[in-house]
């Protein structure tokens, strides 16, 4: 997981193979799994956060993520959760737009969320959808 999410993301920052393992081993973390990438969320009191959303990207615009979120949202389902959360870097067009697609509505924004490796400061939207 580390080595697709490093091949990913600049911004956020890839998570590391140590910082996957500990994620991993809590008990309320969802995950889906494809050849093409994987999503990551947990699901507590009725809410759920999709945590993170890696598709390789010789695999992306495929239906490779509309999937992984699928199988995410129906995961937080079984686990209670009626709405889902996520940030995402405003300048993140596609995940953006694959968001929208799936029903998600800014929620709000998070002004310099995130941090680029030459420092900068990118704000987040926050997005959320019933589920």
């Amino acid at each position: 997981m580390a080595a697709l999410h490093g091949r990913c993301f600049t911004m956020p920052r890839p998570w590391s193979a140590a910082e996957f393992a500990a994620l991993c081993s809590d008990a309320a973390v969802l995950s889906a799994l494809s050849p093409a990438g994987f999503a990551l969320g947990r699901a507590v009191a009725g809410e759920a956060e999709l945590l993170t959303l890696a598709v390789a990207p010789e695999a992306r615009r495929q239906g490779a993520g509309r999937a992984l979120l699928a199988e995410y949202e129906s995961q937080a389902r079984a686990h209670g959760a009626a709405e889902s959360f996520l940030e995402v870097a405003v300048d993140n067009d596609g995940a953006i737009a694959l968001y929208r697609r799936a029903g998600y509505v800014e929620a709000g924004q998070r002004r310099g969320y995130f941090r680029g490796p030459d420092g900068a400061r990118v704000d987040a939207l926050v997005m959320r959808r019933s589920l």
